[in-house]
């Protein structure tokens, strides 16, 4: 693979699919792929923990097995879950990575996505920092825009989805505020195909 740097991003030498230029942190939550299986997906999250929070490091705890339910009476459900995404971006473009693009993480749980279940075996689950009732900003999507760029050059990539369009009924995210127009029609995702 041929090193590639958007902004101040790029991939690391070390193996695992890490970027340089970003916060990493560890999560435990992943595990290897199925033997040869491409990775040719994106699904779209928003989280925002407490909901509606912008702030503060929860979600970050979540991802890393911290989380207790004495951090807040409304996160006592998420203590005991075991949950991670590959990267996550904050309100203001920062991009925190919990798991190597080349694992997988186990962010959209049980899914469908065509004729293909497990949707984590062959996707890069990418969390923005958000809700429901809030647009997301301008640094997230000019950030989201640049690492679609630095993921592309690693990894054939093909789909792109959101956490409501793999597990209907189940999830809602990205949410009727998470602009797929503006992000589709970018140059970084030409070729990109949301199949729903």
């Amino acid at each position: 693979m041929t090193a590639r740097r958007v902004g101040s991003i790029q991939w690391s030498d070390a193996p695992g699919g890490w970027l340089n230029g970003v916060k990493q942190l560890e999560s435990p939550n992943f595990n290897a792929r199925p033997p040869g299986m491409a990775i040719d997906t994106l699904v779209m999250h928003f989280i925002s923990l407490p909901p509606g929070v912008f702030s503060g490091n929860a979600i970050e705890r979540l991802f890393l097995n911290q989380l207790t339910t004495s951090d807040d009476p409304r996160l006592a459900c998420l203590a005991e879950l075991q949950v991670s995404a590959h990267l996550l971006i904050r309100r203001r473009g920062e991009v925190v990575q919990f798991v190597g693009t080349d694992q997988r993480a186990w962010h959209a749980g049980p899914s469908r996505m065509l004729d293909r279940e497990r949707c984590n075996d062959f996707s890069i689950g990418i969390e923005l920092e958000g809700d429901g009732a809030h647009r997301f900003t301008h640094a997230q999507y000019r950030r989201l825009a640049q690492v679609i760029s630095l993921l592309r050059a690693r990894h054939p990539l093909r789909w792109v989805a959101g956490h409501e369009d793999v597990a209907p009924g189940r999830k809602q995210d990205p949410g009727p505020f998470f602009d797929w127009a503006r992000v589709l029609s970018s140059p970084e995702a030409t070729g990109l195909i949301r199949p729903f």
